[in-house]
């Protein structure tokens, strides 16, 4: 019974696992960063064909099967959880605000942002775009410093797959 277990534990954790991996890998391989995806890939696959055996040693106990697409929703969930958390990759921020666009851009260019401002045409006039590039582990900093400034303010955010030049990092003080 209790190697019956073990052998449910097993399946469910090394599908975390290699599912983890595999969404991480897939999110590299969309932001370019294919040195990455071949490492998790590479490690992604040992410990699929491990789980697989397992299953494929006892496919006569329906459990070990539950089990298996536990682990695999459980892994996606945890997969996608650990990427945000590492947040590897850049953004771009497009800003959009009522409340003194050009004094914003100015506070964001001293606090060591790379900040480009575009003129725009809405609905309702011209207005100043603050576009800002950085890595995506620092977005949260420059979240709360844009919504300190302004509650109301409308913005864009996009994956940029790559970058070349130019001012797109906060520099640490």
């Amino acid at each position: 019974m209790l190697e019956a277990v073990f052998g449910y534990a097993f399946i469910f954790f090394a599908r975390i696992c290699d599912v983890s991996l595999a969404t991480m890998r897939t999110l590299m391989v969309v932001r370019g960063q294919r040195i990455y995806a071949a490492l998790i890939g590479f490690f992604e696959v040992i410990i699929y064909i491990i789980a697989l055996n397992e299953i494929f040693g006892n496919l006569d106990n329906p459990l070990n099967l539950i089990f298996y697409a536990a682990g695999f929703a459980t892994g996606n969930y945890v997969g996608s959880f650990l990427e945000e958390k590492l947040a590897v990759g850049i953004y771009t921020v497009q800003v959009i605000t009522l409340k003194t666009p050009l004094e914003l851009a100015e506070k964001l260019r001293n606090m060591g942002y790379g900040v480009t401002v575009l003129e725009g045409s809405g609905r309702e006039g011209t207005r100043y775009i603050l576009q800002i590039i950085l890595r995506r582990n620092q977005f949260e900093c420059l979240r709360r410093e844009i919504d300190a400034w302004d509650k109301d303010v409308f913005w864009t955010i996009f994956d940029a797959r790559c970058t070349r030049g130019g001012i797109f990092t906060r520099k640490d003080k």
